[in-house]
C-alpha cells in the first residue's frame, strides 16, 4: 500500500494528482507513480509531489487486491500542475458520478492540465473534456469508443501529449508517458536515468507501436537525433523551439542543426514542421475536425500560416486535400 505522506514536500515540486476510479489497474497506476518517485530519489530533492484521491477517500483497492490510500475528492482543490484520471475495467460502462464530473470540469475551467491512464481518457471524453484533443486509451476500448463518439481524435498509440492533455494506454505505457513528461521538465538524459532505474533501457516514443522507432523510421544512428525526434513527436501541438530541443537533448543549437543537416538533409525546424504537417494530413483524412482546429492541434497559430505550409508540403491546400481523399 502506498500512502501520500511517504512523499516529502518540496518548494519547486510539480504537483501531480491522481483520481482513482473503481476497478482501476494497480500496474497502470504504479507505472506512473514509480518514475516520479525515482526522479525525486535520483535528483536528491523533491521534483514531484503526488496526492491520491477518490470519491469518498480512504483505502481504494485495485483489481489486483493492493491499493492506495486516498483523500476525499471534495478536498482536492485546483492547485495542481497535472491531474490524472486512472480507470480500468470497461470505462465505457463507467458513469462518472456528479462530484467527479464537477471536479474535473472545475479543474478544466482553472486551466489545470488533465490526463487519463488506461481508460482515464475515455472518462474525460464522456465528460466532453477531450474535444479537439488527440488522445489514446487502452487498445481494447478504442473501437467501441470510436463508434460511440465519432468525432473524437483517438490514436492507437502508447501515449499522446496534446497541449494540456496527457493520456496513455495503461500498463507500462504509463511509464513511457511519465518519462516523456520528465524529459520535457529536466532533459532526456535524466529521463533515461529514471527509465534505466527500472531496467527499462529504451524510452519509447509516443507513436509506438503504430510507427517504427525513430532510429528505424528515419535511419538514425545518433543518440541526440533519436532523443530530439522523440521530443518532437510528443510535442506536436505545443512545438518546442530549437533552443529548447537542444537544451533538453544536451547539446547546442548549432550542433543540433549540423546533425540534422548531415543525417537527414534538413534543418531542425523544417523536419519538425514536416512531422506536424504529416499529423495534420492524418487528421484531415480521419476526422471531420474543422481546419482551424487541426491547425491548432498540430502547433500552427492560424489557418493562413497552416494552409501555406500545408500546400508547400503536399501541393494543395488542406480543404482541397481533404476533398480529394473523400
Amino acid at each position: 500500500m502506498v500512502r501520500t505522506d511517504d512523499i516529502q514536500d518540496g518548494e519547486t515540486a510539480r504537483r501531480i494528482g491522481f483520481i482513482l476510479t473503481p476497478g482501476y489497474a494497480l500496474m497502470s497506476l504504479t507505472s506512473a507513480v514509480e518514475p516520479l518517485r525515482a526522479a525525486n530519489l535520483l535528483a536528491g530533492r523533491t521534483l514531484y509531489r503526488m496526492r491520491f484521491f477518490s470519491l469518498e477517500g480512504g483505502f481504494v483497492e485495485s483489481t489486483a487486491g493492493g491499493g492506495f490510500e486516498t483523500e476525499p475528492l471534495d478536498r482536492m482543490g485546483t492547485e495542481f500542475d497535472i491531474v490524472f484520471v486512472v480507470a480500468g475495467g470497461n470505462p465505457l460502462q463507467y458513469v462518472p458520478p456528479p462530484a467527479l464530473a464537477r471536479g474535473l470540469r472545475q479543474l478544466d475551467t482553472r486551466k489545470v492540465p488533465l490526463g487519463g491512464i488506461s481508460g482515464g481518457g475515455a472518462v474525460l471524453a464522456r465528460l466532453g473534456l477531450m474535444g479537439g484533443r488527440r488522445f489514446t486509451v487502452h487498445w481494447l476500448h478504442i473501437d467501441a469508443l470510436s463508434e460511440a463518439f465519432g468525432d473524437l481524435l483517438i490514436e492507437r498509440a502508447l501515449y499522446v501529449i496534446d497541449r494540456d492533455r496527457f493520456t496513455c494506454a495503461g500498463g507500462v505505457a504509463a511509464m513511457d508517458m511519465i518519462c516523456a513528461v520528465i524529459a520535457s521538465d529536466h532533459g532526456t538524459d535524466f529521463a533515461q536515468s529514471v527509465s534505466d532505474w527500472f531496467i527499462h533501457p529504451r524510452l519509447r516514443h509516443a507513436g509506438e507501436p503504430q510507427r517504427l522507432d525513430p532510429a528505424g523510421r528515419y535511419n538514425l544512428h545518433h543518440p541526440v537525433l533519436e532523443a530530439v525526434v522523440r521530443l518532437m513527436t510528443s510535442h506536436l501541438a505545443d512545438p518546442l523551439s530549437a533552443g529548447q530541443l537542444a537544451a533538453l537533448a544536451g547539446c547546442s543549437p548549432r550542433q543540433l542543426q549540423r546533425l540534422f543537416q548531415d543525417h537527414l538533409n534538413s534543418t531542425t525546424m523544417r523536419f519538425y514542421r514536416d512531422l506536424r504537417l504529416d499529423k495534420a494530413s492524418e487528421l484531415l483524412e480521419q476526422s471531420a475536425l474543422p481546419v482551424i482546429d487541426i491547425a491548432v492541434s498540430t502547433g500552427f497559430s492560424g489557418v493562413a500560416h497552416f494552409t501555406r505550409c500545408f500546400a508547400e508540403r503536399f501541393g494543395v491546400p488542406p480543404a482541397r486535400w481533404r476533398r480529394g481523399r473523400d
